[in-house]
C-alpha cells in the first residue's frame, strides 16, 4: 500500500514540473519583451532573468533529487515536506517576480508616454523654430530694405547738404555783396544828408530857435504854430518853404536807389492842455501829430513827392530836454526832421 502511494506521488510531480517549466518559459518570454522595449531597463529585467535562472537551476537539481528520490522509492516523507515548502518559497517568489514585472511593465508604460510627450513637444519646437525662422528672414528683409532707404536717405542728405554749401557760400557772397551795397547807400544817404544840411542851414541862418541835433534838424513849434494850434503861421511857412526849396534843389542828386524819406516828427510838451485846447485836440500826442500833418501837408503843396514824407506824432513821450520852465517847454514843443531811408 506504501509503495503504490509513493508511485502514485511519482506520477503527479513530472506534470508539476512541466508546469513549472512552461511558467518559467512565459516568464522569460516577457523578459524578453521588455528588454527589448525598453532598453534602459535591461539591467534590472537583466537582474531578475539571472534570479529566475538561478532559481530554474534550482528546481531542475529539485526535480534531480525527485527523480533521483523517486528512482530510489526512499523518498522520506521529510523530505517530501522539506520540498513542498520549497516549492511554496519559490512560487512565492514567482509572484513577487510578477508583481515586479507588473511595476516594470507600469513604469515602461509610463516611460513610452513620456517619449511620445516628448516627441510632441520636439515637433511643437520643430514647427516653433521654423515660425521664427520665416519671421526672422522677413525682419532681415525688412532691415535690408531700411538700409537701403538710409542709404537713400543718406546719399539726398550729401547732396542737399553740397547744395547747403553752395548756397551758403552763395549766400555769404551775396551778403558781402549786399553789406557792401547797403554800406554803399548808407555812404550816398550820409553824403545826400550832409548837402542837405549844409543847404538848409544857409538857408536858414544862425537861427536859434532852430538847431541841428545829430542827424536831425529840430525848429520848435513856436516860430511854425500859435499856441494850441495846428495851422502854419505866415512865419513859419516861410522857414518851411526855405527848407522846400533845399530838398527839391538836392533830390534830383540823390541816387535812384536809394529808398530816401523825410520823416517829419511832432513833439508837445509836457504841460496838461487847456479846456479851450481840449475842445480841438485829445491829447498833447493828438495835437503832436496833426502839426507833423499840416508841415506834410505844406511841404506837399510846395513840390515834395508825397511818397518821400513821413509824419508821425510822439506827443510828450520824448522830450528834449528836462524841467518844465518856460525855456524847457519851448525846446520840447518842436518839429524835428529827419533824411533816413524807408
Amino acid at each position: 500500500m506504501a509503495r503504490r502511494r509513493s508511485r502514485d506521488d511519482a506520477n503527479i510531480w513530472p506534470g508539476f514540473v512541466d508546469a513549472l517549466s512552461t511558467l518559467l518559459l512565459v516568464l522569460m518570454f516577457v523578459l524578453s519583451i521588455f528588454v527589448v522595449a525598453q532598453f534602459y531597463l535591461g539591467d534590472r529585467l537583466q537582474s531578475v532573468k539571472n534570479e529566475l535562472a538561478s532559481k530554474d537551476d534550482e528546481l531542475q537539481r529539485l526535480i534531480a533529487q525527485i527523480n533521483s528520490l523517486n528512482d530510489q522509492l526512499g523518498l522520506a516523507q521529510a523530505d517530501r515536506d522539506r520540498l513542498q515548502a520549497q516549492i511554496l518559497s519559490l512560487e512565492d517568489t514567482i509572484a513577487k517576480k510578477d508583481a515586479e514585472l507588473a511595476g516594470l511593465a507600469a513604469s515602461l508604460a509610463t516611460s513610452q508616454a513620456a517619449v511620445a510627450a516628448s516627441a510632441e513637444e520636439l515637433e511643437a519646437e520643430k514647427a516653433l523654430s521654423e515660425e521664427q525662422k520665416s519671421e526672422i528672414a522677413t525682419l532681415n528683409a525688412q532691415i535690408a530694405a531700411l538700409r537701403r532707404q538710409l542709404a537713400s536717405i543718406q546719399e539726398a542728405l550729401d547732396a542737399a547738404e553740397a547744395k547747403d554749401k553752395e548756397q551758403q557760400a552763395q549766400i555769404e557772397n551775396l551778403s558781402t555783396r549786399l553789406n557792401a551795397a547797403l554800406a554803399r547807400k548808407v555812404q550816398e544817404l550820409q553824403e545826400v544828408r550832409s548837402r542837405f544840411f549844409e543847404a538848409l542851414r544857409a538857408a536858414l541862418g544862425d537861427r536859434s530857435d532852430i538847431k541841428v541835433v545829430g542827424d536831425r534838424f529840430i525848429f520848435e513849434s513856436d516860430i511854425l504854430f500859435g499856441s494850441c494850434s495846428a495851422t502854419l503861421g505866415e512865419a513859419g511857412k516861410v522857414e518851411l518853404d526855405k527848407l522846400a526849396t533845399a530838398l527839391l534843389d538836392i533830390q534830383d542828386d540823390i541816387p535812384t536807389e536809394v529808398n530816401w524819406v523825410l520823416r517829419v516828427d511832432g513833439h508837445a510838451d509836457a504841460s496838461p492842455l487847456g479846456p479851450s485846447c481840449r475842445a480841438l485836440f485829445d491829447s498833447n500826442l493828438d495835437l503832436s501829430a496833426q502839426r507833423a500833418i499840416a508841415v506834410v501837408e505844406f511841404l506837399k503843396g510846395r513840390g515834395v513827392p508825397e511818397r518821400r514824407l513821413l509824419a508821425t506824432g510822439s506827443g510828450s513821450a520824448a522830450p528834449l530836454v528836462s524841467g518844465y520852465s518856460a525855456a524847457a517847454l519851448a525846446q520840447n514843443r518842436r518839429i524835428e526832421f529827419k533824411l533816413t531811408e524807408r
